[in-house]
């Protein structure tokens, strides 16, 4: 923050701030004024039976936009910390498409993740600490400031026992609570504990024969059908992944958990198990999925959605996180269309940040993103512009497209605004993949080439500097006059015609930026199809 920005209460805003991530926080403190503790505990979710995905990043941002605003509303009095939880000692259900041999990993189904071989080879010595490490690695690259959590490892190293051992003793009224959730085939052979065989090393789905909770074990017929007393601590058993939800908020005392509304109708069942072990269920906040083009589920084995890396190759993490940020309860389409107009509204929003009130700073998408200090620096150019620029000057060289930019306004260079060559970048590949493959152009009408005709002659009356909005005022008249009602269908003919494509930019601000005389040479060339 700047030295001005310094004397502003921040605190006595954000008590009003409307922002959904300070809705959220302010549950979390009204949750400590009912019972203060001295560390707020955040926590993620993460299934290691695939890799880190859109999703993942989207939890982790989504709660690191509450955490910060828990941040501001407690004047930084309060620790907090983030733990990114990975389930790795589920059991391997189905060997995934994604590895290299997946014949290899079949005599490993069921066993926990973490006892799976790496079939990728390399340094992690198994499946599962092998997608952990990419989880680590994906969180690094976006700067989240987390703790790492193995579920492998918490069973293991006796973190959990204590929670164990009392749901052991309250075995039975887990079970009232889980079995009503069943189908009476599944009630027959259900158990919230899940005993990792000793013979075979596999997570087994078996009814329990007897839970001594004096002893703390449970005992079970094995896959041999011996029977088999395991103690429920030390990792021989893991919990099934409802009860395991309740069991972890209450070992761990988390605070904050989001989660997505398929785990909606389950939320009362974790909040009971928590209870029933002695927790205090943590505040929720549940988010709509996300949608494929067609408004589908998005699915990880359909892979009918973006995943992370398609984002990034065509926009940068920033307009992503606004993604995330923007609706988080409403159901949102995500596929290549919807990352111009994110990208844009980003640099939007940042442009705006720094003319506006401290109250409106809050609300602005920025300040979550960015963890309350936004960069300064924006873009003069908008992504949808050098996308049109590059459709128009069909040229995919950075170069060519500095050129024009420079033209435009000479003091632009790569050097003053590498936000914006960075742009550059996205936009070509952007224009290679999705725009150039989907061009179509039309002929002009007979009431459209006297538009365009009239469009040219006003052009070449204009000053080669005039600015987008002398432009944009010509443009208008001429599809006045012309008698365009709507007057959108002026623009969409522009569009058409011009650039191949049903929608563009303000036109004006676009021939300002690629230059009167070539656009005069664009018309000719659209006036010239038949």
């Amino acid at each position: 923050m700047t030295a001005v920005s310094e004397t502003i209460d921040w605190r006595a805003l954000a008590a009003d701030a409307r922002a959904w991530p300070f809705e959220e926080a302010r549950k979390i403190v009204r949750r400590l004024d009912k019972h203060p503790k001295d560390t707020v505990l955040f926590e993620t979710g993460y299934g290691p039976s695939g890799l880190p995905h859109i999703g993942t990043f989207g939890e982790v941002a989504r709660t690191t936009m509450v955490r910060h605003a828990f941040h501001e509303l407690t004047g930084g009095e309060v620790k907090t910390r983030l733990i990114c939880f990975s389930d790795d000692m589920d059991g391997m259900r189905k060997v995934p498409d994604s590895v290299p041999d997946r014949s290899a990993l079949e005599p490993y189904l069921h066993q926990p993740l973490t006892k799976v071989p790496n079939p990728f080879g390399g340094d992690e010595p198994s499946f599962g600490h092998h997608n952990n490490a990419m989880l680590r690695r994906f969180l690094d690259t976006f700067g989240f400031d987390y703790e790492f959590a193995s579920a492998s490892e918490y069973y293991a190293s006796g973190r959990f026992d204590e929670v164990l051992l009392r749901a052991a003793a309250e075995y039975d009224a887990i079970m009232k609570v889980m079995l009503p959730t069943l189908g009476p085939e599944r009630q027959a052979t259900y158990s919230p504990f899940l005993p990792v065989s000793p013979k075979t090393g596999r997570v087994l789905y078996v009814p329990m024969k007897h839970v001594d909770a004096q002893e703390g074990t449970v005992t079970f017929d094995d896959e041999d059908g011996a029977e088999t007393t395991l103690p429920v601590t030390g990792g021989h058993v893991k919990l099934q992944w409802k009860p395991d939800f309740g069991m972890r908020w209450a070992a761990l005392d988390v605070d904050f958990e989001m989660f997505g509304k398929d785990h909606q109708t389950n939320a009362v069942i974790y909040d009971r198990i928590c209870a029933i072990l002695g927790g205090r269920p943590p505040e929720h906040f549940v988010y709509e999925l996300f949608l494929d083009e067609n408004g589908e589920k998005i699915s990880k084995s359909k892979g009918n959605g973006l995943t992370i890396d398609e984002w990034l190759t065509y926009a940068s993490p920033e307009s992503l996180s606004l993604f995330m940020f923007a609706q988080p309860r409403r159901a949102k389409r995500l596929y290549f269309d919807v990352i111009p107009r994110n990208v844009d509204d980003y640099y939007t929003h940042l442009g705006n940040y720094a003319g506006q009130e401290p109250d409106k700073q809050l609300e602005n998408p920025v300040w979550h993103i960015h963890s309350g200090e936004p960069p300064a620096e924006g873009t003069p150019v908008s992504f949808a512009m050098l996308l049109n620029l590059v459709s128009a000057s069909n040229s995919e060289d950075k170069d060519v497209l500095w050129g024009f930019i420079r033209n435009y306004d000479g003091s632009i260079t790569p050097q003053t605004h590498p936000e914006l060559d960075r742009l550059v970048d996205y936009a070509v590949r952007y224009f290679h993949d999705f725009v150039a493959p989907n061009k179509t152009f039309r002929a002009a009408d007979e009431k459209e080439r006297a538009a365009f005709e009239a469009l040219d002659a006003a052009l070449a009356a204009l000053p080669a500097d005039a600015d987008g909005e002398t432009i944009q005022n010509e443009v208008y008249r001429i599809g006045n006059e012309a008698g365009f009602e709507p007057l959108r269908d002026w623009f969409r003919a522009l569009y058409q015609v011009l650039l191949g494509q049903d929608q563009g930019p303000r036109f004006g601000n676009f021939v300002a930026l690629y230059g009167i005389d070539q656009a005069r040479a664009l018309i000719r060339e659209g006036l010239g199809r038949a």
